[in-house]
């Protein structure tokens, strides 16, 4: 029965695609993006890792083989949630969703999956749709024109990784990668608040609690749902699945923010997803 694993990732999906505004209204209680990755995260596990240290044991001979996945999953978190606070939310996630057409070319080369014909008209519409969304007019050139762009590129290109890695690693439980994944959040969030010289943020006790909160229940919940329901759908289906991301983006974004995008993003936009159902339909292939 594949209900329950659709409906865990459209639940993610709507988690991720609102999440940009807790997000902000930490950061404007004075906490960086970075330290509300760290705690959220460190809070998230403290809560999961009790509960399965009796069965550590599934993870003897397969540590090295999570490392792909806890480096990958670390930065697709970070990235994604310093380009939430950073950038445009809509402009940030399309960019973001350039994850399906690359999680299709991973899975032909490390899961063997076939590839449908159709795959190679999702590229081209990909490439198109991104050159559209990153055509920088004042170089003539289709390249990202701040820190949230390439956060979002990036952190989407760390998501395809991570639900390849995810896909393959069969043998491991749930729960085990779900652990991985925010083990790379609090090693890359740690990383780069000793490189900027962050000290511990000065707030109050109400933007801490709100950090352990969504911590608990959101980070938790969305995080365990995308293993549950990637471990159990083809890599295609997943990526698609989660592009109602989108849609959740764009509708709290223009009604909490007023954020809009012009249209010649839009249409790149549009492109961006229409590549990524294109690409979902080489699902029953192979």
């Amino acid at each position: 029965m594949q209900a329950l694993p659709v409906l865990s990732l459209l639940f993610a999906a709507t988690f991720w695609g609102t999440v940009w505004y807790p997000l902000r209204l930490l950061a404007e209680a004075g906490i960086s993006g970075l330290w509300q990755a760290l705690i959220s995260y460190l809070v998230a596990a403290a809560v999961v890792l009790p509960v399965y240290w009796s069965r550590r044991g599934e993870l003897r001979g397969q540590t090295l083989g999570l490392v792909p996945l806890v480096l990958t999953a670390g930065w697709c978190n970070v990235g994604f949630m310093l380009g939430m606070l950073e950038g445009t939310v809509l402009r940030v996630l399309l960019l973001f969703y350039l994850a399906p057409v690359w999680a299709v070319v991973l899975a032909r080369v490390v899961l063997r999956e076939r590839l449908a014909p159709r795959t190679w008209v999702a590229l081209p519409m990909a490439v198109v749709g991104a050159t559209l969304m990153l055509y920088d007019p004042a170089i003539g050139l289709p390249l990202p024109t701040d820190r949230a762009d390439w956060f979002g590129l990036t952190a989407g290109l760390a998501f395809a990784v991570t639900t390849v890695e995810t896909r393959r690693l069969q043998a491991i439980s749930v729960t085990a990668k779900t652990l991985a994944s925010w083990l790379g959040v609090l090693l890359i969030a740690a990383l780069g608040l000793a490189l900027g010289g962050h000290a511990l943020p000065t707030a109050s006790a109400g933007a801490w609690a709100g950090i352990v909160v969504l911590g608990c229940s959101g980070f938790l919940a969305a995080t365990l749902a995308v293993q549950f329901g990637a471990t159990r759908l083809p890599v295609q289906r997943t990526t698609v699945i989660l592009l109602f991301e989108i849609v959740a983006g764009a509708v709290s974004s223009a009604w909490l923010a007023g954020e809009y995008t012009g249209s010649r993003e839009w249409i790149g936009g549009l492109l961006i997803a229409g590549a990524g159902l294109v690409a979902a339909k080489a699902d029953g292939v192979g």
